[in-house]
Formats: C-alpha cells, sequence, structure tokens
C-alpha cells in the first residue's frame, strides 16, 4: 500500500488517470443490475441474462488480439479514447432502447468498447509513471476495476430507489465521457515503433500483425505458460462464479443479503491481493507470487466448497479472492516486465481473449454441470481443479522459467520478418533458467481481467 500511496503522490498523470478509471469502474459496477433488470424486462425470460453476458465477452473473445495489434500500431490514448466514447453511446443506446433486439446490440457494442480498452490501457500504463512504479501502477489497476464490481452494484441498490434502471445507464454513459475527456491528455505510448506499420492495405497490416503477435506469445518462454495457466484457473473461477449462489442460499442456508456478503469479501480479498503485488520484484520473485496466487485461489475454492458453516465460508471466500487477485497482478507485472513496449498490445489481446473465452466456456459448463451434481461439488471440483493448474504451471515454470526483460533486448521483430523464427533462434542460444537459476532470452510480451 505504501507503494500505491507513493505514486499517487509523485505522479500526477497517473492521479488523473486512475481518478477517472475508479469513476467509469464505480458507474460500470451500478450499470450491470440495471442492465439486467432492463434486458430481463424486455425479454421476459432468463435467456436475456445469458445473452447480455455472452454480449459482453464475445468482442473480445474473438477480436482481442486484433484490439491489441491496433493498440500497438497506433497511438494507445486513441484507442482507449475512442473505447470510452463507444461505451459512452452504448449505455446512453441502451436506455433509450425500446426493444430487447437494440438492447442486445448496444450491449455488443459496450462489449467491443470494453475489449479495446483493456489492452490499450494496461500496455500503456508503463508509459504512464517511471519505470520503478509500474508494478504499483498495474497494482492499482486492479483494485480499482475490482472495486467497481464490488462497490457498484451495491450504489445501484439506493439509486434504484429512487430512480429507475435507465437513468443508472445514462450516468454510466457520462462516466465513460468523463474518461475519454481526460485521457485525451494522458501519454499512453504506442504508434511510435515504424517496424510495427508496415506498408499496404491497413486491415490486411493489421490481421498480419495481430497473427505475429500471436506467433510470438505461443513461443515465449515462461510468459506463455503464465497466460495459459492464468485463463486456466479463470476457467474454475468461473465455475465457481456461477455456482456460489446456489452453494450459498441452498448448501450453507444463507439468504440473499449473506450472499451478497460473500461476493463482498471476495471482492475484498482480491483488491487486498492485488495491491500485495505493488512492490514488483525480480523474475523468480514474480513466478514465485503468481503461483501462490493460483495455489491460494485454487485452496480457497476448495475450503469453500468444504465448509461446513456459513461462517467458515466467510474465511475461505476472502481467501480465494486474496489468491485471485495475487494471480491476475503478478501475471499483468510479468507481461509488462518480460514483453518489449512495441509489443505489449498484443500481448495484453491475446490475454484479454483467452480470459474471456475461459470465462466464457465456463459459464455454459456450470450450467450443465449443475444438472448433474449439486453446487457444492462443483465448488470442490473447482477448488480442486485451481489446485492442479497451479502444481501444472509450478512444473513448467520451473522448466522453462522467465527470461530477463526482454525490452532491452535489440529489435528483432522485423518487417517482413519471420517473428517466430527469429525468437526461435534467440530461444535456442539462450541460457534457459531451471530450479531457480535465471536465464537470459528475447522475448514478447503477454498478457490477460
Amino acid at each position: 500500500m505504501k507503494d500505491v500511496l507513493a505514486l499517487l503522490r509523485a505522479e500526477p498523470r497517473a492521479r488523473f488517470f486512475f481518478l477517472a478509471l475508479t469513476q467509469s469502474a464505480l458507474g460500470t459496477g451500478a450499470a450491470y443490475p440495471a442492465l439486467l433488470l432492463i434486458a430481463y424486462d424486455r425479454f421476459e425470460s432468463a435467456w436475456a441474462i445469458s445473452l447480455i453476458l455472452v454480449a459482453d465477452l464475445l468482442p473480445a473473445m474473438l477480436l482481442g488480439p486484433v484490439f491489441g495489434a491496433a493498440a500497438d500500431r497506433w497511438s494507445r490514448r486513441t484507442c482507449a479514447v475512442t473505447a470510452d466514447v463507444v461505451r459512452a453511446g452504448a449505455f446512453v443506446g441502451v436506455a433509450f432502447a425500446d426493444s430487447f433486439t437494440l438492447t442486445l446490440g448496444f450491449a455488443t457494442l459496450a462489449g467491443v468498447g470494453t475489449a479495446m480498452f483493456t489492452p490499450a490501457t494496461l500496455a500503456g500504463v508503463p508509459s504512464l509513471v517511471d519505470k520503478s512504479r509500474v508494478p504499483a501502477a498495474t497494482s492499482l489497476y486492479g483494485a480499482i476495476a475490482d472495486l467497481g464490481f464490488t462497490a457498484g452494484p451495491a450504489l445501484a441498490a439506493p439509486l434504484l430507489l429512487v430512480t429507475g434502471a435507465e437513468e443508472i445507464l445514462l450516468l454510466n454513459g457520462i462516466t465513460f465521457a468523463m474518461s475519454a475527456a481526460v485521457l485525451t491528455a494522458l501519454p499512453l505510448g504506442g504508434g511510435t515503433d515504424p517496424e510495427a506499420r508496415p506498408s499496404g492495405r491497413v486491415v490486411v497490416s493489421l490481421l498480419r500483425e495481430t497473427r505475429e503477435g500471436l506467433q510470438v506469445v505461443r513461443r515465449m518462454r515462461g510468459v506463455r505458460t503464465v497466460v495459459a495457466g492464468s485463463a486456466a484457473a479463470l476457467f474454475f473461477g468461473g465455475l465457481f462464479n456461477v455456482g456460489e449462489l446456489l452453494f450459498a442460499t441452498e448448501e450453507l442456508g444463507s439468504s440473499d443479503a449473506g450472499y451478497s456478503v460473500l461476493v463482498a469479501l471476495f471482492g475484498l480479498g482480491f483488491i487486498v491481493g492485488s495491491l500485495a503485488g505493488s512492490k514488483g520484484g525480480s523474475p523468480q520473485l514474480l513466478r514465485k507470487r503468481f503461483l501462490q496466487g493460483v495455489a491460494l485461489m485454487g485452496l480457497g475454492f476448495l475450503l469453500s466448497g468444504l465448509a461446513p458453516t456459513f461462517a467458515i465460508a466467510l474465511v475461505t471466500f476472502t481467501l480465494a479472492g486474496f489468491g485471485n487477485g495475487l494471480l491476475l497482478v503478478h501475471e499483468r507485472v510479468i507481461v509488462q516486465e518480460m514483453v518489449p513496449d512495441r509489443l505489449l498490445g498484443r500481448a495484453f489481446g491475446v490475454k484479454d481473449a483467452l480470459a474471456s473465452w475461459a470465462f466464457g466456456s465456463a459459464f455454459f459448463a456450470a450450467g450443465g454441470l449443475l444438472t448433474a451434481i449439486d453446487s457444492r461439488q462443483l465448488i470442490v471440483g473447482a477448488g480442486v481443479g485451481g489446485l492442479v493448474i497451479a502444481a501444472a504451471c509450478a512444473v513448467a515454470l520451473r522448466r522453462e522459467g522467465l527470461p530477463e526483460k526482454g525490452r532491452r533486448e535489440g529489435r528483432w521483430l522485423r518487417r517482413g520478418g519471420d517473428a517466430a523464427g527469429d525468437l526461435r533462434a534467440h530461444e535456442e542460444s539462450a541460457d534457459v533458467v531451471g530450479g531457480g537459476d535465471l536465464r537470459p532470452a528475447l522475448l514478447d510480451r503477454i498478457d490477460q481481467r
């Protein structure tokens, strides 16, 4: 926490960025239940909620790597501002729409904005603050995002007593417009490397850069394990999210209010876990903290599923949230530290796409699983799965290690060259980290919520 406070004191541009992020995150959290209420009212079916949730994830699932390439090709500030303008228009559109079809269309447009905003801003954080404060900034980024999802719905409750869901969505649109206005004055990097901007038709070259980004991420030692392992862990997190309501009300005998307390404590644990990554550290320490996060999240899920009483579940949900926050912040820091700046957008785009596929798959899988097993068994299974992922990542990272900071290395990604081949050649000539020993290698970047 000291590092975060020092960041806010010493970096005035960061203060404006995080102020804009906080108010839009709270608006998004408040708009979430309002959007679901509107969707259900206009379609009058449980499918309305499922379709709205899919609409939010689908753009990142399909276009995340493309938006990441755009953040590397053009100014990340332009991408982030455009994303916020799109989201502002989308939520205003939902408020005034008169049919479910239009509601679904505007919700999908909001998902497009989010899929564009995430890689642009995560890749832009290193350009916003001093290099030594990048871990603290990334830590605060994750904490604010979860604060919005935790506190936002609590803000919506009293607002719904005095106004309608449409007005809350209008307010959320205003928060995105305000965020866009603030971001226009902040440097976020991107678009400065001529090698990332080949001549020719824009669409064709952008797709080529997207493909190169996918190839590079797939071949980066250590980082690829972190990104893939995080996505796999988030799949089990999605199972947990689907099953927790039934678990709280049916297995623990709690009320809707009790369920809300469990969710709030999970969010609190997430925020604390995210802030725990503010110091950064050596590659070995980052690897260790990432693995601890995966293991603690899985252990929290398992102990929650085995919890005999609501009181014990309060502790285990908090532990699971802490592990989740620890996992995500160190995954992001590893990507920012290990991947060259000109490839950061693509790395975070790939990460965002994998996370979205993980959550989307979990939402569908959980529905089928709950027809065959009860919610307690589902959550225990999520915990076991999380611990298996932690063990698999530990083995893979011990074998592969994490390279030295690739951002300092030469410009090996050449126009018209074979990015994957270049990386492979560098990997073959590099020393490998094994058993805790460090070994330099040239790499590219990766990331992921």
